[in-house]
């Protein structure tokens, strides 16, 4: 068993990623920690959506329906007054945190520009220290203004694809909705 191990190219233990990640992370500063901090709660939301659109919107959606084609009568005042509340209450779960994760997906990008800020002046105090003849000097900084700012862009533009195709997904799913919930007499 342990010659089959012993075949892998990498071994199981090491965790070469991660020490990319980290280094990645200890060139881009402090800012790309929060902006870390900012994507890992944005996928969160956007993982929790998901969940919902596919696992307890279809169950209570088939609820609505059944209760709603069960009853007899679906034309009196009660009635689409209870048609109105299941739709009102559909529609705040679909939409529920859809604004804050639109809210996270605009932080993005600031706190790239919040990076490229920081990394500028840490150039500029290296080359007031130093001078402006050492590049090397000057590379730490130059990394600090540019990850961050790359990593912000590349953040903001997937969780704005993940938005709209989520905002997409639940206006879908609300006009599903109202049509299996209209009265068939």
């Amino acid at each position: 068993m342990d010659s089959l191990f012993s075949l892998l190219p990498v071994s199981l233990s090491s965790s070469d990623w991660l020490i990319a990640l980290q280094s990645f992370m200890q060139q881009g500063g402090q800012v790309l920690w929060w902006l870390s901090g900012v994507v890992a709660l944005t996928w969160l939301l956007i993982i929790e959506r998901l969940i919902y659109l596919f696992v307890q919107f279809p169950k209570q959606r088939k609820e609505w329906t059944d209760a709603w084609h069960a009853r007899s009568d679906q034309n009196s005042w009660y009635a689409l007054s209870i048609r109105e509340g299941w739709l009102a209450q559909a529609q705040r779960h679909l939409f529920q945190n859809l604004n804050f994760i639109k809210v996270l997906v605009a932080i993005c990008p600031m706190l790239g520009l919040l990076g490229t800020v920081t990394g500028m002046i840490s150039v500029f105090d290296v080359m007031e220290n130093q001078g402006s003849s050492n590049p090397k000097l000057m590379a730490s900084g130059i990394s600090l203004a540019t990850l961050p700012t790359m990593a912000g862009m590349v953040a903001a533009l997937t969780g704005m694809f993940f938005h709209a195709r989520l905002v997409k997904a639940c206006q879908v799913r609300e006009i599903k909705l109202e049509k299996s919930l209209r009265s068939h007499r």
